[in-house]
């Protein structure tokens, strides 16, 4: 289930099991019991109280209010506004007692259960809603925390901080996205009979990365190390730490080969891992060789350096990966990196060349992907993967302990490695992105760039390669 559905996919996804037969009425008692389980299995019996909001989202309450009730819950519901369409009747199997839409009926409840307004809010939180969102003690949502987007993870006013989110079917970009996910708490994604059929009509093109999502590189019996790709990193002059965490994180991906392009002195980099190859000829003639198929531009480069190198390397229809100055090297001018395969920028990075990305990052990175022909890889705690032909993957696998130097230099270095076996550029990207984190979780806290190319081989045997 990597497909992540926006709001309005998922309202589509709803109409074609309705059309399909699904009784809509079944669809919302399924989410209701699915919430109501959820609550039981985590939570004790307590004075709980279920918030409804007038639309779907209400109506889903309106039944796990029901639900709990009659497994000998003490519930209470209070609703925002009355009930229309198809919560009206779900509203009306509630017998209970209902109370005020206060503050004060929040907080001396042991649990609310925010049934407001789901993933397809448009607008911010009233003043009122959110007062009693805030007097909440424990707070589980459903859908999402009422006032998070779906779609972008963005929040609207205010959402509040859920420690449980049940949602249906498929999850949400905003499940995955900051700072929706801090928001979320755990999230359990419940089926409610809404058949898979329906997803090939949505066509989603948004995806939770995860080793589902691509295959690795596989080792043949009678494979060889020209097979397995020749990776060329541009070393710089003076920050030549950068280049050489990208070189030993392509060996220890698997590429059969890789070299320093030293663009000053080389004898830095001969003093290195015995293992990497140093070539300190000028960068147009290690050009000629065809069988240097796979470079990274950036890391540790200088931005005169990649400014004066780029149009060449760019024009050479190599596969290169640009990073860190190579981008910088392109300030204001995303045009410019057009012939580049993956870009790896940081959220300072991607606002120098692209512009801010504002609120919608979706939109942003799958518009620089379009402008520039490039897979765009934005990092982060929630890094966005996009395609040129908007496919997007979000990996969350990140622990926060690897926000540390050089680890973007690894992540480039890792891209590369895989780009040199042969996997096409978005699923080498996302690939990438998947055991970067996963690399840093075995390498655990105090981690610094250093621990993650040892870590490389079990991320990968956790991927199942």
């Amino acid at each position: 289930m990597n497909e992540l559905l926006t709001p309005e996919e998922t309202a589509a996804a709803d109409r074609a099991a309705v059309a399909a037969g699904v009784p809509v009425a079944a669809l919302m008692h399924n989410a209701g019991r699915a919430v109501a389980r959820a609550v039981a299995a985590r939570f004790r019996p307590c004075r709980t109280l279920v918030l409804c909001g007038p639309g779907n989202n209400g109506g889903d309450g309106y039944v796990t209010a029901r639900l709990l009730a009659e497994r000998g819950w003490p519930v209470t519901v209070a609703a925002l506004a009355p009930p229309r369409g198809d919560a009206a009747a779900a509203a009306a199997g509630w017998h209970g007692p209902m109370v005020p839409f206060a503050p004060a009926e929040a907080a001396r409840a042991g649990l609310v259960i925010d049934a407001v307004f789901g993933a397809g809010l448009l607008r911010d939180l009233s003043p009122e809603v959110i007062a009693v969102l805030q007097a909440a003690p424990r707070l589980v949502a459903i859908d999402v925390p009422s006032g998070l987007d779906g779609a972008t993870g963005a929040v609207r006013g205010f959402a509040p901080r859920a420690m449980l989110t049940v949602t249906f079917f498929r999850r949400k970009p905003g499940h995955l996205l900051l700072p929706g996910r801090s928001l979320c708490g755990d999230v359990v994604l419940a089926d409610i009979g809404l058949p898979a059929t329906v997803l090939p009509g949505i066509a989603c093109r948004t995806f939770a990365n995860t080793p589902a999502l691509w295959r690795l590189p596989a080792l043949a019996a009678d494979g060889h190390k020209y097979g397995r790709g020749h990776v060329t990193v541009l070393g710089g002059a003076t920050m030549t730490g950068a280049a050489r965490l990208a070189a030993i994180a392509a060996r220890r991906t698997g590429a059969g080969l890789v070299t320093i392009a030293a663009t000053g002195s080389a004898d830095i980099y001969r003093t290195g891992d015995p293992g990497l190859m140093v070539d300190a000829a000028p960068v147009p003639t290690q050009l000629a060789d065809p069988r240097r198929t796979i470079w990274v531009a950036g890391p540790g480069l200088g931005i005169a350096t990649a400014a004066e190198i780029l149009p060449a390397l760019l024009a050479s229809g190599r596969q290169i990966v640009v990073d860190a100055d190579g981008l910088t090297a392109r300030t204001g001018h995303p045009e410019h990196l057009r012939g580049a395969t993956v870009l790896t920028p940081h959220a300072g990075e991607f606002a120098r060349v692209f512009g801010a990305p504002g609120p919608d990052r979706l939109a942003a990175v799958r518009a620089a992907a379009n402008i520039t022909a490039a897979v765009v890889l934005l990092k982060g705690a929630d890094t966005i993967i996009a395609a040129p032909d908007g496919r997007v993957a979000i990996n969350a696998n990140a622990p926060p302990w690897l926000a540390t130097a050089g680890a973007g230099d690894i992540l480039a270095g890792i891209i590369a490695g895989l780009l040199a076996q042969g996997m096409p550029a978005f699923e080498a990207a996302a690939a990438g992105a998947w055991l970067h984190g996963q690399a840093a979780t075995i390498a655990g806290p105090g981690l610094i760039a250093e621990d993650l190319p040892c870590a490389v081989p079990r991320a990968f045997a956790a991927a199942g390669g």
